[in-house]
């Protein structure tokens, strides 16, 4: 652990005091314009974030757990939110969610102000960051858990599972029901990390078979079923001989389905299909889709569950990798 930064660390780096620290920090016009950049450059530096807690509980921290994902607009996020609440639902502390839109810079933006005000925890979505951002985690006063993902190197406490080995996996299972011509759809790529680890762990698991992919659509945009239903019909369009598609979410591959009903194609004697998440769309489809279960609300509950155990300096560093479960259903 790293002892704990404070304002005199930042006037100490720049060379002033830490009453002009401060001033400048704050915006005050008795600043001049390079001592202010001078001493928010040094802030950034060392991940020192100013608090905004009034005098009298500069201290303290407030019940607050702050928790920053990339989206609300997908099914996969909320779940892990309802991990985290019901685990907080019996405590004094409160979730509050900040969205950074999958850019590592706005990321940066919202975690500085959430640490500003002394949160008594942070769960934050994924491994990337900035360094700046990594700066302030490593320097949090309270305990900071990344989820969702374990490929890579966490700061702190992390929670998830691994997406390169969720991806080989279900390589493996395609070409065991005996697919050979198989495509792969993906959205916001590649700004969602995760999803680009799930495709380089499903190109891994098809070039241990002998095989590459035959077709690939990387759609910058956010997942939508209707996105899923044009992007599935552009891929089939100009690859009709393809016999598999591996999409980066359950959202894309109902989208894949509802193509599928139009055009008048049965999964999976005429294309088999298979997503990402388990997700509660799902259930009551004429057919019930392959997908693979990633743990969300278990690591919600898992990060809330670390938070609640203490302040970061009296529980050591834990790194828990959950084992997802492919569901084939009826469409592979």
């Amino acid at each position: 652990m790293t002892k704990r930064l404070n304002l005199k660390d930042v006037a100490e780096l720049v060379g002033v005091s830490e009453m002009t620290a401060s001033r400048a920090l704050r915006g005050a016009p008795d600043v001049s314009e390079k001592t202010r950049q001078r001493v928010e450059a040094a802030a950034r530096s060392i991940g020192y974030v100013p608090n905004r807690i009034a005098g009298s509980l500069s201290s303290q921290s407030v019940n607050l757990v702050a928790v920053v994902v990339p989206s609300l607009n997908s099914y996969v996020f909320p779940e892990v939110l309802s991990g985290i609440s019901s685990v907080l639902r019996d405590s004094d502390l409160k979730p509050v969610v900040g969205v950074s839109g999958y850019d590592l810079e706005e990321e940066e933006s919202v975690i500085r102000e959430m640490l500003s005000w002394r949160p008594s925890g942070l769960v934050v979505a994924g491994l990337e960051h900035t360094e700046t951002t990594r700066n302030m985690l490593r320097n949090a006063h309270c305990p900071v858990v990344e989820v969702m993902d374990t490929d890579g190197t966490p700061v702190g406490h992390c929670v998830g599972i691994s997406h390169l080995d969720a991806g080989r996996e279900m390589a493996r299972v395609i070409v065991d029901r005996g697919f050979r011509k198989i495509g792969f759809i993906g959205t916001k790529m590649p700004q969602d990390f995760r999803a680009m680890k799930r495709l380089e762990g499903f190109e891994m698991g098809l070039a241990e078979a002998g095989l590459s992919l035959h077709d690939a659509e990387k759609f910058p945009g956010d997942s939508s079923i209707q996105r899923g239903r044009q992007l599935t019909e552009q891929v089939l369009s100009r690859s009709p001989d393809l016999e598999c598609l591996y999409y980066s979410s359950d959202v894309m591959s109902v989208g894949g389905y509802m193509h599928c009903l139009a055009a008048g194609l049965t999964p999976p004697k005429d294309i088999a299909l298979a997503g990402f998440n388990n997700l509660q769309i799902l259930e009551g489809l004429p057919l019930r889709l392959a997908t693979t279960d990633a743990c969300r609300r278990e690591i919600g509950v898992r990060a809330a569950e670390i938070i609640l155990a203490g302040p970061c300096e009296d529980v050591p560093w834990v790194t828990e990798q959950m084992q997802p479960q492919i569901t084939l259903g009826e469409s592979l």
